[in-house]
C-alpha cells in the first residue's frame, strides 16, 4: 500500500474534527485535520483511518488520542483493531475489482457517495445506495462500485468480536486476494 497525504479520488475532501475539554471542563475542538489516504490496488481503492481505540476508551488526559496516534504510527494496524474499534472511510474507483474477504469483527458500513454492490458467498449481490447500511457479521464479502465513471465512498466502523464458530468451524480472518497486501489484524490467532 502506498501512503498518500492527498486524496486519491475526486470525491469531497474529508476533515476529522476531534472534540475535547478545556481547563474549565467546557467542550472545545481538540484538533481538525485533513484525511490521510492510503492507496490500494493501483488507486482502485483508497483508505482513510479516521480513528481507532480500545474497548472501553479512556478519554481522561487525551489517552484515547494518544492510543490512536501510537497505533496508526506503528504501522501494525490491520483491517480490525484487536480489542477495539476502527472508523475508516474507503473510496472505490469506478467498476473496481471486488476484494472478497472476511474480518473477525462486527462492522457497520454506510454508503456516503455513489452506489455499491455488496457481494456475499451464497446470496445474490445487494445494491446499496447513499444512506444504506450493511451490518457485516464476520462474513466473506466484497464491495464493488457499480458506476463506470463515478467514485463511491463507504464509511465503516469495525469492532473486534469474540471468535465466531459456525457448524463447528471457526470463521477466522481471510484477506483473500489482498493477503500479503493488507496487514493481518491479528485478532484470529490461535
Amino acid at each position: 500500500m502506498a501512503s498518500n497525504t492527498s486524496q486519491v479520488s475526486p470525491l469531497p475532501a474529508v476533515t476529522r474534527h476531534i472534540t475535547g475539554h478545556n481547563e474549565n471542563g467546557r467542550a472545545v475542538i481538540h484538533s481538525s485535520t485533513p484525511a490521510e489516504w492510503v492507496s490500494l490496488g493501483e488507486s482502485q481503492m483508497a483508505f482513510n483511518v479516521v480513528y481507532t481505540n480500545q474497548f472501553a476508551p479512556d478519554l481522561s488526559n487525551d489517552t484515547d488520542i494518544k492510543t490512536h496516534e501510537t497505533l496508526t504510527q506503528s504501522d501494525k494496524l490491520g483491517l480490525v483493531n484487536p480489542g477495539g474499534t476502527v472508523c475508516r472511510i474507503v473510496d472505490f474507483a469506478p467498476n473496481n475489482p471486488a476484494v472478497v474477504h472476511r474480518t473477525q469483527s462486527l462492522d457497520y458500513g454506510v454508503v456516503l457517495e455513489g452506489q455499491v454492490e455488496m457481494i456475499l458467498e451464497d446470496s445474490e449481490p445487494v445494491i446499496m445506495n447513499r444512506g444504506d447500511v450493511a451490518v457485516q457479521r464476520a462474513t466473506m464479502h466484497g464491495w464493488r462500485n457499480t458506476s463506470e465513471t463515478e467514485w463511491a465512498r463507504i464509511l465503516f466502523v469495525l469492532q473486534d468480536c469474540k471468535k465466531l464458530t459456525v457448524a463447528g468451524k471457526e470463521m477466522k480472518e481471510d484477506l483473500g486476494i489482498a493477503a500479503g497486501v493488507l496487514k493481518p489484524s491479528g485478532n484470529s490467532q490461535e
